[in-house]
């Protein structure tokens, strides 16, 4: 634990700099004038994981982004983990709301600023200067192997394939992510469940074209008021979603592990003061650490439509559009909610207007064991950093292709994230704490040391 100690003191300031290197790229996915960056940002990792001491590395193409690949092999009869990251990135707007401009990171109040800071270039960086420590001390127990890809943020649509073709070099025996966050900076925590995600997109159409809301108001059906309608209708009164079928697979969870999940540290009064709200809201019956971890959603994360510039313009909008996410659970298959959503939004449209419904991305939930030796390991692990042993949980958030690598590769994840629930990821001044950066770095050789040892017995 000294040399781990040492090495990232020595080595602080220039840690931080070479991921403010990283910070400093836009690589924004879901924009395509991004492409470029994206493979600026692709050969950043390469050049990262080479100069940390792999055996190689390389920028490898799919039909989209491209992914990183890199590997350095100590022992052939020793434990293999495949670290996966991502190098992409949110979109940045509102760009009005950020307090620091989104790709010049600073440090300011004990914190990384800027987009990526903790999701995902900050953790999975942890990685790369963790993987930098253990063979610089010599002190690398195992082989690794580095999978970086650059389309995480828009569901993975080419990660699949790319996976199928290269199932042989990714031969390991845990694939350790990085991606999720702590109950608290001193509530350790590991992740052993993630929900499933259905994005879905939906045009409503009126008339052919843009109207006079004086002419024709009152006269003929506004998409955006049917829209809103239509959206409103999709909850009862007791948040309980009205789609036929939706709930069929839910998997139920039973009264011990409830209870269990119920006594994670948690204050509401906190939670809805972080956040500014005066009362939580959500499915009846059950909490705020349930629903967020164990049941089902359906949220609306835009709609547009008609004008919305500055000043008035008096029109009746031909079209009104909306992005809409579902969250599921264990047992939800993606594809057959996306399916279940639109074949209900479509029967609910009243005969006034059109209603298309695209299916954007999605994927499939994930729990994992808490037997293995891969999380008793981290569990060891973070009891050594943090002096407490931590706790399993199931998190709210969605990594679609988690799933997707047990059904292609055969290898369980192990979701080893060090963010915080007030890191803002995904919107205005995300930001990742100093103390857990330099955490997450000290606590990785620890896994991988008591990893090893754990499977040789």
């Amino acid at each position: 634990m000294d040399h781990i100690k040492k090495y990232v003191e020595e080595n602080k300031d220039r840690f931080l700099d070479e991921l403010f290197g990283l910070l400093r790229i836009p690589s924004i996915s879901s924009i395509s004038d991004h492409k470029p960056d994206m493979y600026k940002c692709a050969e950043y990792w390469k050049e990262q994981i080479l100069k940390a001491g792999a055996d190689k590395a390389q920028v490898m193409e799919t039909e989209g982004h491209p992914v990183v690949y890199g590997e350095k092999m100590v022992d052939p009869s020793a434990p293999t983990v495949l670290v996966y990251a991502h190098y992409d990135v949110m979109p940045v707007d509102p760009i009005e709301l950020w307090n620091t401009k989104p790709f010049e990171p600073v440090v300011k109040d004990g914190k990384i600023w800027g987009r990526g800071a903790d999701d995902d270039k900050g953790q999975g960086f942890m990685h790369a200067k963790a993987f930098e420590l253990m063979l610089k001390t010599n002190s690398l127990p195992c082989n690794v192997k580095f999978m970086i890809e650059g389309e995480e943020e828009i569901g993975s649509p080419n990660l699949g394939k790319w996976l199928d073709q290269n199932k042989e070099m990714l031969k390991a025996d845990i694939i350790l992510v990085s991606d999720t966050s702590l109950l608290g900076k001193d509530d350790p925590s590991i992740t052993t469940g993630l929900r499933g995600l259905a994005y879905v997109e939906v045009e409503v159409t009126g008339p052919s074209h843009d109207l006079h809301s004086g002419l024709f108001g009152g006269a003929v059906a506004n998409p955006i008021n049917i829209l809103s309608k239509l959206i409103a209708s999709l909850h009862d009164e007791n948040n309980h979603i009205t789609i036929p079928g939706f709930y069929d697979d839910v998997m139920d969870v039973d009264a011990a592990e409830r209870a269990a999940m119920n006594k994670a540290p948690f204050s509401e009064e906190e939670y809805k003061k972080a956040i500014d709200v005066k009362e939580v809201w959500g499915e009846k019956g059950y909490t705020t650490l349930e629903r967020t971890g164990i049941r089902p959603t359906l949220d609306v994360n835009g709609i547009w439509g008609g004008y919305i510039g500055e000043g008035a313009k008096t029109v009746l909008p031909a079209k009104a559009h909306a992005k809409i996410s579902m969250r599921l659970v264990p047992n939800q298959e993606h594809n057959n909610i996306a399916e279940l959503f639109a074949k209900h939004f479509e029967a609910i449209a009243p005969p006034h207007v059109k209603v298309k419904v695209k299916a954007l991305h999605g994927g499939q939930g994930y729990v994992s064991p808490t037997d293995s030796p891969a999380y008793q390991a981290a569990s060891k692990a973070m009891e050594d950093t943090f002096g407490k042993k931590p706790i399993p949980y199931r998190s709210g958030g969605s990594i679609p292709i988690i799933s997707t690598f047990e059904e292609k590769l055969g290898i369980k994840s192990l979701l080893l994230g060090f963010g915080l629930e007030s890191d803002a990821i995904h919107s205005p001044n995300e930001n990742y704490p100093l103390e857990q950066f330099f955490k997450g770095i000290k606590t990785i050789p620890l896994f991988y040391k008591y990893f090893a040892e754990l499977m040789k017995k």
